[in-house]
């Protein structure tokens, strides 16, 4: 399903992760759970890789990971805001040191002139750190492209913040 280049590089983040002691979460919606299966497709992944959520619904958001409402009532889902909320929610839901989410859409329908299709944010939470949030728009690479691209852009995320 990755490529070998992507678990080879998510590989190299749980040797990182591991030899410091630390461990992952992740939150994903318009993935579906891509983050943490490319991270669980290591062997010996669960030492680090603590847990994963798919809260694809706001419901799910507001529930799980804690997101307030008035955030997605304000910002929308597709949003800086609310995938720095998923990210440090899945901080407190979990017992991990790094959280990184994804929130976008993925298409093929859903998008508007101010959010298109491929509009996709990333957030990113440590321990003892203000959360962070990464802008893509990968444009309409079809919904398997955009989910992939995100995974991608995930794990470079997760290796500039990790340096």
């Amino acid at each position: 399903m990755f490529s070998p280049d992507l678990v080879a590089r998510a590989e190299q983040l749980l040797a990182h992760w591991r030899a410091r002691g630390l461990r992952l979460a992740t939150a994903e919606s318009c993935t579906g759970g891509l983050i943490a299966a490319l991270f669980t497709e290591v062997a010996g992944a669960s030492d680090v890789f603590e847990r994963g959520f798919v809260t694809y619904t706001n419901a799910a958001k507001i529930g799980v990971l804690g997101v307030e409402y008035e955030t997605l009532a304000r910002h929308g889902a597709v949003s800086a805001e609310v995938a720095r909320a998923m990210a440090a929610g899945t901080l407190k839901a979990s017992a991990a040191d790094i959280a990184v989410s994804v929130t976008g859409i993925a298409g093929p329908g859903g998008g508007s002139a101010e959010k298109p299709v491929g509009l996709v944010y990333i957030g990113c939470a440590r321990k003892g750190a203000e959360p962070q949030s990464h802008e893509c728009r990968f444009g309409d690479l079809g919904r398997t492209g955009i989910r992939m691209a995100t995974v991608a852009e995930a794990l470079k995320l997760l290796e500039t913040t990790s340096a």
